[in-house]
């Protein structure tokens, strides 16, 4: 067996390299792909622990609320990952191309960007709380349950987000483990933190939101020790590096947040389509709405965890690299889904149990560990492809297939399977992404074939800049 080198996590400052410009690209996809589930795994954690935890309280009402309050703060969650991708790969194509400080100067504009996004969203989400919930179908005091439970944790949202940023900052250093340890430690805060708030201190459902802040502060802390004192990656804060790394930032951020959030608006549909049915079948849809990111976590982070291997790559011109990268991550997903669908098909009665679900929810979680979860094969497809789009500079095409999945793909099949109950609300929804993913990837492929040809475009802009301009180094 051959000798394991040291990952770039164990290279001093001043020695670091892309270190996913060489070696297995299999080993690379693994490798990241599974740190950042793990890492997933603990942000989604603290939501199956709050439903968990909530559960043994013995209110119905109390499942069906947090069920509500998650489809919205999911949509926070689909912001953040959209931004931290675009910081991700503005880093990691620095880093490919060998511009250390560069990389550090975009850093660090990309926490600013993503502080000063965070407070908008917050703003602007807060008010219309109510109207959100009601367009849910939320009703009576379920409805006032979970508006409080969001009042409390939704202006955490700024903590967050930053905290993911460090994450796939890390990630696009190469460091994957510590990028997995910043979001590993919201899962072991929770695990301390919502009994204490939850039972120990009797704060019920409200002692959940409460802990969901403090376990946001301790996973920025951590992301800002590794980011700062074991990497140096973070430069001094410029106003001409904040202004000059403004537009590639958005022009994938942009693109990468329309993308994340079309999941929770097909998602928000598909909570009103099991509204109709009763709390019972919120109940079911909120524990499955937990279950998918916890067994599919790998599948979750593959947009995530395959991007800076692309990005440096890309950064450095290594294309065929890039395409062997997407071959294996499609492979990878594949067999990691056929195994997790086995899995659930065989434990789903453990999970019924668990959750004491009864009725409409028992039957949504059993009809989904038997049949739904296979779908997932080609959602994994569809997010191997926006990591290439998001990357590789055609994020437009993210945000046209993940738009078409939670509309063409969600609201005609989900409106036709509601004539078969819950249910067929679940069946539709599942059958929706097949065409998606089989499309996206057909595309994504379509354009890895003309990389070489527009990098090499971009390089003859990049050495003829228009005359009386100085020629911009790309250096921001």
């Amino acid at each position: 067996m051959a000798e394991i080198k040291p990952t770039v996590s164990d290279l001093p400052d001043g020695e670091q390299k892309a270190v996913f410009t060489e070696g297995s690209t299999m080993r690379h996809v693994v490798n990241m792909t599974s740190t950042g589930a793990i890492g997933l795994v603990s942000i989604f954690l603290v939501d199956v622990v709050n439903l968990f935890y909530i559960s043994l309280l013995g209110q119905q009402e109390l499942a069906a609320a947090i069920g509500y309050a998650s489809t919205i703060m999911f949509f926070t969650v689909s912001l953040s990952i959209g931004f931290t991708i675009a910081a991700t790969a503005i880093t990691a194509r620095a880093i490919g191309a060998g511009d250390e400080a560069a990389a550090k100067r975009r850093a660090a504009s990309s926490l600013i960007y993503m502080l000063i996004l965070s407070i908008v969203v917050v703003a602007l989400i807060f008010p219309v709380l109510p109207a959100l919930l009601d367009m849910l179908g939320a009703k009576g005091e379920t409805k006032q349950i979970s508006l409080t439970f969001m009042q409390i944790a939704i202006p955490s949202f700024p903590l967050l987000g930053l905290g993911m940023c460090l994450s796939g900052l890390l990630r696009a250093r190469g460091d994957a483990k510590r990028a997995m340890y910043v979001t590993l430690s919201v899962g072991c805060a929770a695990l301390v933190l919502d009994p204490l708030f939850i039972f120990w201190l009797d704060l019920g459902i409200n002692g959940a939101a409460i802990a969901i802040i403090f376990v946001r502060l301790f996973m920025l802390f951590v992301g800002l020790y590794f980011a700062i004192r074991v990497h140096n990656l973070i430069g001094a804060p410029k106003f001409s590096s904040f202004k000059n790394n403004l537009k590639p930032f958005m022009l994938i951020g942009i693109p990468a947040v329309l993308t994340q959030i079309a999941t929770p608006v097909g998602n928000a549909y598909v909570t009103a389509s099991i509204a109709e049915f009763g709390d019972d079948a919120v109940a079911g849809w909120a524990i499955v709405g937990r279950l998918m990111p916890l067994a599919f976590a790998a599948v979750f982070s593959l947009s995530g965890a395959v991007g800076p291997i692309l990005s440096q790559n890309y950064g450095a011109h290594n294309f065929d690299r890039v395409t062997k990268t997407m071959w294996d991550s499609l492979v990878f997903g594949l067999l990691y889904c056929l195994a997790v669908w086995l899995l659930l098909a065989l434990t789903y009665p453990f999970i019924i149990d668990v959750f004491s679900a009864e009725q409409d929810a028992a039957r949504l979680i059993r009809f989904f560990c038997l049949f739904v979860a296979g779908s997932f094969i080609f959602n994994g497809a569809l997010f191997v492809s926006n990591a290439a789009f998001n990357n590789l500079g055609f994020a437009v095409y993210s945000t046209v297939f993940n738009w078409g999945r939670a509309t063409l793909g969600v609201i005609p099949f989900v409106f036709i399977g509601k004539a078969w109950g819950p249910e067929g609300v679940l069946a539709g929804w599942g059958l929706g992404g097949i065409v998606f993913g089989v499309l996206s990837v057909v595309v994504c492929f379509r354009e890895l074939a003309k990389l070489p040809e527009r990098a090499r475009k971009e390089e003859e802009k990049r050495k003829s800049p228009p005359s009386g301009k100085r020629a911009s180094t790309g250096n921001h």
